[in-house]
Order: structure tokens, then sequence, then C-alpha cells
């Protein structure tokens, strides 16, 4: 699954006392919601749903009822915070019967943005590889 976020220069958000503020600001910020959205949006109330509720493993369907959205939205919003690594998947019922179940990875946001702070560590450093090769690259060009 492909990993992005955006990243920009920001100060930190510890100035505002309303966490749906914070929140959203944030999340507008690392690109997973829309600068037009606000928290009536499906995409922040998706993810509240796990930052209020951090050990509840939640269906699709409970989600569709608690948003009411249709599975093709919660599923679009959904893997937007599964490519982040923000979530982790589990499985619910027996046999044929088995669903998907979503949380908070860890059951904590904190814990969680670890996995997202990885991820961009690891493709800042194979920018800088790819960089460092196409320097050479040039280098190169010139010395033929």
């Amino acid at each position: 699954m492909e990993f992005e976020i955006r990243v920009v220069k920001s100060s930190p958000l510890t100035g505002e006392d309303d966490y749906t503020k914070v929140a959203v600001k944030f999340l507008k910020l690392i690109g997973y919601m829309p600068e037009n959205a606000d928290e009536d949006s499906v995409a922040y109330k998706l993810f509240e749903c796990f930052l209020l509720h951090p050990n509840k493993e939640w269906t699709v369907d409970e989600l569709m009822t608690t948003l009411k959205a249709t599975k093709a939205t919660v599923y679009r919003h959904l893997n937007k915070l599964k490519s982040m690594d923000i979530l982790e998947e589990g499985k619910e019922g027996e046999g044929k019967k088995v669903k998907k179940t979503y949380r908070l990875k860890y059951g904590n946001l904190a814990k969680a943005w670890n996995f997202v702070e990885a991820h961009v560590k690891v493709a800042m450093e194979n920018y800088a590889e790819t960089v460092a090769h196409l320097q050479k690259l040039v280098e190169r060009r010139y010395l033929e």
C-alpha cells in the first residue's frame, strides 16, 4: 500500500485547548483532510471514532452506521489512515461470518504516530540516496 503524507512547515498546535480544532488543523496539515473540510466531514468523524474510542475494534458496517456514510466513502477514508499505518486490522466472528475490524494502532495515537515518522524517515533517506546518485551521474557526465 502506498504511503503518502504531506509535510509542511508549521508551528505546534499546543496553544489550542479544543481537541477538535487541533485534530482538524492537524489532519489538514498532513493531507488526510482537504482544506475545505471541517469537523462535520466524514473524514474527520471517522478519525474521531478511532481517537475517542482507541481500543474499540470497528467493523465497516458499524462505521457506516455511525457515520451515516456509504461503504465506499468509509473505505476511502479508512484506506488513507491505513496507508499511514495509524490503524491496525483485526478479525471478528468465525467461519464465513468473519469480518475485518479496525482500531487505532496500539490504542494510542502517539504510539501509532511513531510508525508514520518511521515511514517518513525511510522515505527521506531514500530521497537522499537518489539525490546523491543523481549528482554523481551529472558530475560523471561532465567528466566524459
